[in-house]
């Protein structure tokens, strides 16, 4: 019960209806520049992350499967959370005050949900930017998805080398990812869409999945809406342009 105390006080700005952190609370402006020099602690290495501190029942053996790159609020990794109970997620947010409003989240839930079915112990988030460090917590072909859900769009031609997909990093994205591993892409842009596909398809180790492949995925129906990002475009009526690349 002590714990359960300590845990509840640690949660600020938490509703009391829903037991729940309170966005509004974490606001922070949309863009961050990825290149700059932010203060980040991070592993060395993969070996060298304590994995335990984020998943406290991880197995001896088990792994993270599932990265949400610029995961937001993190309404898209609670989905994930729960459709794959048995697999680790991971969010990845460069914003301060975002990735604090997940983690929060994240510990809310679990409290939450101690005693049921779904409990939330398979997902976590970490404040790090993952265009510099993906390498430092996963291990050649440890993941099995990465999704990358509206990613900022950056639409100056002088900043189109902080977008997210582009040559060099794609290098990186296939040195973690499985054989047969998925990239996930979503995004309300259409130019955005087109730089994803045209570099995605000009690199020699992805290839994009079909409509028809694609439609069958159970996760596809949930990138449309379950980022808060996501269900922003909806309200409004906009675009969605979706593509989903294997890595061979």
């Amino acid at each position: 019960m002590v714990a359960n105390n300590q845990e509840s006080e640690a949660l600020p700005a938490t509703s009391a209806v829903t037991g729940l952190p309170q966005k509004r609370f974490y606001r922070q402006r949309a863009h961050s520049n990825p290149i700059a020099d932010h203060s980040f602690d991070y592993p060395a290495r993969p070996e060298d992350v304590d994995w335990r501190s984020l998943y406290p029942n991880i197995g001896n053996d088990q792994q993270v499967k599932f990265a949400d790159i610029g995961c937001g609020y993190g309404g898209f990794l609670v989905t994930l959370g729960e459709m794959y109970p048995e697999k680790l997620a991971i969010g990845m947010e460069i914003r301060v005050k975002v990735s604090d409003y997940v983690v929060d989240r994240i510990a809310a839930l679990r409290l939450k949900n101690a005693n049921a079915a779904t409990n939330y112990q398979n997902i976590a988030c970490i404040r790090t930017n993952a265009m510099k460090y993906l390498p430092n917590y996963f291990q050649k072909s440890q993941l099995e998805k990465m999704f990358f859900l509206y990613p900022d769009p950056h639409f100056k031609r002088a900043k189109h080398k902080w977008r997210i997909i582009n040559q060099a990093l794609l290098s990186e994205y296939a040195y973690v990812l499985s054989s047969g591993g998925l990239v996930y892409t979503m995004t309300d842009v259409e130019d955005l869409h087109k730089w994803i596909v045209s570099h995605m398809m000009q690199h020699p180790l992805f290839e994009r999945l079909s409509d028809e492949e694609a439609n069958d995925d159970p996760i596809t129906p949930k990138l449309y809406q379950s980022s808060e990002e996501g269900a922003k475009v909806v309200r409004n009526k906009g675009d969605h342009f979706l593509a989903i690349f294997r890595r061979i």
